[in-house]
């Protein structure tokens, strides 16, 4: 009888906990999609545009999906459950709702920054709720991407989410609190791959070879599309914009209808570069003052306070302070009536920066308008020596010289004050070094560096330099993840889960070959940091191409002695330039024989990432083997064709020096024959929609490269 009783009971309390299992279904489930049932959203006539456009790409996701279309709403009279509520915790109506709905906890969110939570209710509806607006933005993206499994950058990596007749779960709950990162930006800079992709909205009136058109505004849409939804609130949108030029205006007005902060490049403050000073006065009196604090203050100060005007017009500028010349130098390298001591030097650019505050004050009514002043190069070398005085209100950013390596040393070496904030300015891309086509800098190695901006204090501003966004999908999403929730970040984890979201048939192989990619670079003896990316290795092959051109010419010349004296005052300042603030940037080899080791053991590695990466693209589905050829081997064709020419260069030249020139001619030739690789890597990238995209490759410019080397192989002849 006992035993029967036992039985009987254990068969009671698991009919229990089965009724319990159903009540707690039916209480906490949530139908976005189910059947015949569709939600509806409630949305508010007070909510910002942002957020309207992020329910509007919530509703385009799970139509993509689904094939269903959801309705908005603005009054509860009109909704039948179930339903989406989303708004802003200043919203007193959905906080109403809220409340009605059995959702208490939102008032925890009431006067944070950019936090947001989302969760269903006992009453059949999901609640999605910011501190902010913003806050309800990333709620709605990071809800998209955790349930709906849609990936941020879906229109760059070419990764449409799955298809679903149905989107139920049993519980939804996301809580995050405030960013680790206050700012945390996009910089498009160098972007000529993006400005020649589509036909743009416009012509630039700018004297440089780079950036003659303007970004298309349907590309720019994908871009801050993109950007805000990996949780970034802030953007430099072009290189040397010029505000004043409609087209290019309109890549601004593009990114406010998005709730982000708009800022500016470190070299045009207030919004004013060289190209811009020149413009304005042509159009003024076509006149062409030089571009020079020092000997027309007068004039500069006039084009800031018109810019300054033109920007004031827009929410949440961050103002950029500063004083640089033309192409991202100094500005005494072009007045060289400026002193050349770093004491007077510093006292010009300081008396600027007050200048540029008084101006901001003039045409900004916020109380306290946020600003920036970037350490790059020279700032950073006269600020680390006291001979710099930057306005209190200013955030102070540090830089990276080596593109998402390490930080400069005055990072390391300025004292934080309790009183100042300060920031960092990172680069995904640098163009001159690299990368630039093919990306470098493992998310491990961003969440090292990253870390450190963390122990130093200096986490109220992050600008990532991203270039043409489309080279460095893994590296922006992981970075906008840490910038959001440091503490929550693990990299091997968070990486793994990137390939398993992407690559779900063979995860651990793709990852694989990640790692060995990113661990091909080679790394300078001295500086620790990778002295042959892109950029780099073809700088590298084509100087020694003017060499070997120069071994050639000078054939039974008497060589004349190298004097230093006869290097003009020009050249004195760029090596001065380089040597003192960008050394990591340009990182080289001691000798020739170096440079070929160097360069034969990366050219080694990445035909090693080559083939591997092609037999295993033949067991992947369609969509993997797209983004795995695109994001990956073509990039490993680009480093492996770029090594290997290297390689073959150096041996060119020794052959030359050594007077076989017969050998010299083979080994160029051979060289030569690297850009089948190169055009292997461009081939890959532009399937599909992406035809076009390398048409503005003029930052590389390999077409030029290989010119110059077909016209070496003739000389040699």
């Amino acid at each position: 009888m006992r035993l029967l009783h036992d039985m009987s009971l254990r068969a009671g309390i698991m009919v229990f906990l089965f009724f319990l299992l159903c009540v707690v279904r039916q209480v906490y489930a949530f139908d976005l999609v189910n059947g015949k049932i569709r939600a509806t959203i409630y949305l508010s006539r007070n909510e910002p545009e942002c957020v309207r456009l992020a329910v509007q790409d919530f509703i385009s996701d799970v139509k993509k999906i689904t094939g269903q279309d959801l309705r908005i709403v603005q009054s509860l009279e009109w909704i039948s459950k179930p339903y989406v509520l989303i708004g802003t915790v200043t919203n007193k109506q959905f906080c109403t709702l809220t409340k009605i709905n059995g959702v208490k906890s939102i008032d925890a969110l009431k006067g944070k920054w950019e936090s947001y939570q989302v969760e269903n209710s006992s009453t059949n509806a999901l609640v999605i709720a910011g501190s902010d607006a913003r806050g309800t933005m990333f709620g709605i993206y990071d809800f998209m991407e955790q349930y709906l499994v849609v990936d941020p950058l879906y229109f760059w990596s070419g990764l449409e989410p799955l298809k679903k007749a149905e989107l139920s779960w049993d519980q939804i709950n996301i809580k995050v609190g405030e960013p680790t990162f206050k700012y945390r930006g996009w910089f498009i800079n160098d972007e000529d791959l993006l400005t020649e992709w589509k036909e743009s909205g416009g012509r630039r009136n700018i004297d440089y070879p780079f950036y003659q058109q303007v970004v298309a505004p349907e590309v720019m849409e994908k871009v801050v599309e993109a950007m805000v939804r990996s949780r970034f609130n802030l953007i430099i949108p072009a290189s040397f914009l010029d505000i004043g030029n409609p087209a290019e205006e309109e890549l601004v007005k593009i990114a406010a209808r998005r709730g982000v902060f708009l800022s500016q490049h470190h070299i045009e403050p207030l919004g004013v570069n060289g190209f811009t000073y020149f413009n304005y006065w042509k159009t003024k009196n076509n006149t062409n003052p030089l571009f020079s604090y020092f000997s027309n203050k007068a004039e500069l100060q006039e084009v800031w306070k018109a810019y300054a005007e033109k920007w004031a017009k827009y929410p949440n500028v961050i103002w950029q302070l500063g004083l640089r010349g033309i192409a991202d130098r100094p500005m005494w390298m072009a007045d060289l009536s400026i002193p050349q001591t770093d004491t007077d030097r510093g006292k010009i650019i300081s008396d600027a920066l007050k200048s540029q505050l008084e101006i901001i004050r003039s045409v900004d009514k916020r109380p306290n308008p946020p600003m920036t002043m970037t350490l790059w190069a020279e700032g950073s070398d006269l600020f680390s020596k006291n001979l710099l005085e930057i306005p209190s209100e200013a955030m102070i950013v540090f830089s990276d010289n080596c593109p998402g390596w390490k930080f400069q040393d005055d990072f390391y070496a300025v004292e934080r004050k309790s009183e100042r904030k300060y920031g960092i300015y990172y680069h995904h891309q640098l163009w001159g070094s690299g990368p630039h086509l093919a990306q470098t800098v493992s998310p491990s190695q961003t969440y090292k560096v990253l870390g450190e901006a963390i122990k130093m204090h200096s986490t109220e501003y992050a600008i990532l330099n991203v270039s043409n966004v489309r080279e460095f999908l893994p590296g922006i999403d992981a970075s906008g993840k840490m910038l959001y929730d440091f503490g929550s970040f693990h990299p091997e984890r968070n990486f793994k889960a990137w390939f398993q979201k992407r690559f779900p048939s063979h995860p651990d192989q793709v990852q694989k070959l990640y790692d060995d990619y990113f661990a091909g670079f080679v790394i300078h003896d001295a500086l620790k940091v990778p002295m042959l990316m892109d950029g780099q290795a073809n700088a590298a092959s084509n100087k020694l191409m003017g060499e070997i051109r120069q071994i050639i010419r000078d054939a039974g010349k008497k060589p004349e002695p190298q004097n230093a004296q006869k290097l003009d005052l020009m050249n004195t300042l760029e090596k001065d330039f380089v040597n003192k603030t960008l050394r990591d940037m340009h990182a080289s080899a001691g000798s020739d024989t170096e440079l070929l080791q160097k360069s034969g053991f990366q050219s080694h590695v990445f035909a090693k990432v080559v083939l591997e990466t092609e037999a295993l693209i033949r067991n992947l589905n369609p969509g993997e083997a797209g983004l795995l050829s695109a994001n990956f081997l073509s990039q490993a064709y680009f480093m492996k064709g770029l090594s290997q020419k290297l390689e073959y260069t150096v041996l060119a030249k020794q052959a030359v020096e050594n007077g076989d020139r017969n050998m010299a001619l083979k080994y160029l030739q051979m060289a030569l024959e690297c850009f089948s690789d190169i055009r292997k890597a461009k081939i890959l990238a532009t399937q599909g929609q992406w035809t076009d995209w390398y048409r503005g490759d003029k930052k590389m410019n390999f077409k030029a490269s290989e010119n110059n080397l077909e016209g070496l192989i003739k000389e040699l002849h």
